[in-house]
C-alpha cells in the first residue's frame, strides 16, 4: 500500500518535471519573441508620402527605439489608396515583428468605404498600440461671416447648400467628422475632396473653400500666422494652450479624433507585440515627445494591444454607420 502511494507521487513527481521541462522549453524557444527582440533591421511602414506630420512623428519615434534597441530601425514610404498599399504590404509581411504598420482612422473607415481590401482588417492584422489622439479643426478664411460653430450652424442653415468644405480626401476622417457635424446639427454644406492637406490648405487661403476640415497640427502654423480662421476643435475636450472652443460644446457629446497607431501582421508572437508595447510607451514617456505632442495638439493614449485591438473595432462599426448612412465612396 505504502509503496503503491510512492509509485504515484514518483509518477507525479516525473509528470510535474516533464510538464516544468516543457514549459522551460517553450520559453527558451521564445528569446527571439521577447528577450531578444528586434534581432535585425525593424521597418516602420508610413502609409503617406515623405514630409506630413505622421512621417514626423513615425521618424522621431522610430528614433528614439533605434537608440533603445541598438537594431537599425528604418522608415519604409508605401502611400496610396487611401492607406491600402501600406497596409497591405504590412499584413502580408512576415509575423515576425520587425514590420510595423503606422496607420490612422482610415483602417477603421476602409473595410466599409472599399468594396474590395486585399485584406481582411481585422483577422490580418492586429493592433499593438494607439500612438496618439489627434484633434481635428474647422478652420476658414479669416474674412468668413461666423467666428465659431454656433454662428457657422446658424449661416449654413440660412444659406443653406452655399457652402463649401475642403478635406484631404473622400472618405478621410475629417471628411466623416464634417458629415457627422452636418447630420447632427442638421444643415448641408457641399464636400470638395483635394489630393491632400496642402491643396485644401491653399484653396481656402485663395478664397475658393469657405472651410477645410483637418487635423489640428496641419492648420495651426496657418492660424498662428493669421491666414486661417481657427473655428473649432472637434474632440471632447479643449486643447491646452489653443484658443478655441470644441464642437462639442454646441453639439454635446459631439467627439471625433483621428487615432495614429501602430499595428503589426497576425499571427506575430504575442511576446513580441507585448514587448513592443512597452518600449514604445517608454519613447512615448519621454519629454521629447510629450512636447512634441503638445505643440501638435495630440493626446498621447500609449494602450495596451488588447485595448487597441478592441478600440479598432469599435471604429469599424462607428464609422461604417457614417459611411452608409452619408453614402460616401472612395475616389
Amino acid at each position: 500500500m505504502i509503496q503503491n502511494t510512492g509509485d504515484k507521487t514518483l509518477r507525479c513527481s516525473q509528470l510535474c518535471a516533464g510538464l516544468f521541462a516543457g514549459a522551460l522549453a517553450l520559453a527558451a524557444a521564445m528569446p527571439a519573441a521577447a528577450q531578444d527582440y528586434p534581432r535585425g533591421t525593424v521597418k516602420i511602414i508610413v502609409p503617406f508620402p515623405p514630409g506630413g506630420p505622421t512621417d514626423t512623428v513615425g521618424r522621431l519615434i522610430g528614433m528614439k527605439l533605434q537608440e533603445m534597441w541598438g537594431q537599425p530601425v528604418i522608415i519604409d514610404y508605401k502611400p496610396g489608396a487611401g492607406t491600402v498599399i501600406g497596409a497591405d504590404y504590412v499584413a502580408k509581411s512576415a509575423p515576425d515583428g520587425l514590420t510595423i504598420g503606422m496607420v490612422n482612422s482610415s483602417l477603421a473607415v476602409n473595410p466599409t468605404l472599399r468594396k474590395k481590401l486585399p485584406y481582411d482588417t481585422l483577422k490580418d492584422l492586429t493592433g499593438v498600440t494607439q500612438l496618439f489622439n489627434m484633434q481635428l479643426a474647422i478652420v476658414a478664411r479669416p474674412d468668413a461671416p461666423f467666428n465659431n460653430v454656433k454662428e457657422l450652424i446658424a449661416y449654413a442653415k440660412a444659406h443653406p447648400g452655399q457652402l463649401n468644405y475642403g478635406t484631404p480626401g473622400a472618405g478621410s476622417t475629417t471628411h466623416l467628422g464634417a458629415e457627422l457635424l452636418k447630420r447632427e446639427a442638421g444643415f448641408d454644406m457641399q464636400h470638395i475632396a483635394m489630393k491632400g492637406s496642402a491643396p485644401a490648405h491653399t484653396e481656402l487661403m485663395g478664397g475658393r473653400l469657405d472651410l477645410v476640415v483637418d487635423p489640428l497640427l496641419s492648420v495651426l502654423p496657418f492660424v498662428q500666422a493669421g491666414k486661417m480662421k481657427l473655428i473649432a476643435t472637434m474632440g471632447d475636450k479643449r486643447v491646452p494652450g489653443v484658443n478655441a472652443p470644441t464642437v462639442a460644446e454646441v453639439l454635446p457629446g459631439f467627439n471625433v479624433g483621428a487615432l495614429l497607431g501602430f499595428v503589426v501582421p497576425a499571427g506575430t508572437p504575442p511576446a513580441v507585440i507585448h514587448k513592443l508595447q512597452a518600449d514604445t510607451a517608454k519613447v512615448l514617456a519621454m519629454p521629447e515627445l510629450k512636447k512634441r505632442a503638445e505643440e501638435y495638439g495630440m493626446e498621447i493614449v500609449a494602450s495596451k494591444p488588447e485595448q487597441f485591438n478592441a478600440f479598432l473595432a469599435s471604429e469599424v462599426r462607428k464609422w461604417a454607420r457614417v459611411v452608409t448612412d452619408a453614402h460616401i465612396e472612395a475616389d
